[in-house]
């Protein structure tokens, strides 16, 4: 049973790095991440100097008491959220780090709705 756990982590960590190698990065163009867990979703843009510049999730304070789980509608909440925060900073371009994550479903949902916003990736 460990072996099983152990070796889904391995191929989640090579699936990372190989997503991650083709990200093109820079000092206007910072990245936007994507964690997903097996409850929330989690979206932050980090500057190449690993500053966490904004960050919205489905367990966000912003929200109040209605609480997001994680699904496509709190996906796209948080991808519109995300957009108006990274507007408010005049970031226009960005680099989806979708993090090993297919891009379906729940990432798609949020790239699709920060893009509505107007950012570019």
């Amino acid at each position: 049973m460990i072996d099983i756990i152990t070796n889904k982590v391995k191929r989640h960590k090579k699936r990372k790095l190989r997503s991650k190698k083709h990200l093109r990065v820079s000092a206007d163009r910072p990245r936007l991440t994507v964690f997903r867990s097996n409850k929330y979703l989690y979206a932050q843009v980090i500057d190449t100097s690993n500053v966490v510049l904004a960050s919205f999730s489905s367990v966000s304070n912003e929200l109040g008491k209605s609480k997001l789980t994680s699904n496509i509608e709190a996906a796209t909440i948080i991808g519109t959220k995300i957009g108006e925060k990274l507007k408010a900073l005049k970031i226009t371009k960005v680099a989806f780090d979708r993090n090993g994550y297919l891009y379906h479903g729940k990432v798609k949902a949020l790239a699709e709705a920060c893009r509505a916003t107007g950012i570019d990736f």
